[in-house]
């Protein structure tokens, strides 16, 4: 087993919700880490990672402060997003069905996950690296992330479906980068 770490400058975990039922906001999270286990042939096996409530960005510091709130995330009170997987299992070649729990806003829920995962590789300092993209939809309302309002023409001011969006770079230790490059 080889256990690789997320490299937060190479990963970027982002999201998308509809607007006003017109446009797509899309936001980031700045603060997160977690770690992916391997088997001996290269699959992963278990996820973890945690994502700090309080580092999202939409580019809007009023939308961002709002959604720090008790009104969304209340990062305060909820400062992690944790993500513990329960199954990973094969859907042929280097795709993969993350199944795990979700623990957002006090409020833990199964979410399935889909991963494309990438060859290991050494990098030009010796480092060996894998890289993944990842992607999944949730109903904010599944974790207490019930704040909207109906806009006149019906239309919700903030969707309930989101869109989970990680492209994801992973690196082992020296020990495990000399054992699985060699």
């Amino acid at each position: 087993m080889t256990t690789w770490t997320i490299d937060p400058i190479h990963t970027q975990i982002e999201f998308s919700v509809r607007h006003m039922g017109l446009s797509t906001v899309r936001g980031r999270f700045k603060a997160f880490g977690g770690t992916v286990a391997t088997d001996e042939n290269g699959a992963p096996t278990a996820v973890a990672v945690d994502i700090e409530t309080a580092s999202i960005d939409t580019s809007a510091a009023d939308r961002d402060a709002h959604l720090r709130s008790a009104d969304f995330f209340d990062a305060a009170a909820h400062p992690t997003v944790a993500f513990r997987s329960t199954s990973v299992r094969s859907t042929g070649g280097d795709r993969f069905e993350i199944v795990g729990d979700l623990t957002m806003h006090g409020v833990t829920r199964p979410v399935t996950l889909e991963a494309e995962i990438g060859e290991p590789i050494r990098d030009p300092w010796g480092q060996m690296r894998r890289a993944a993209v990842v992607g999944g939809k949730l109903n904010r309302k599944d974790f207490g992330l019930t704040w909207n309002q109906i806009l006149e023409a019906g239309a919700l001011l903030v969707g309930e479906d989101v869109r989970l969006s990680l492209d994801v770079q992973v690196t082992a230790s020296e020990a495990v980068a000399e054992a699985v490059g060699a």
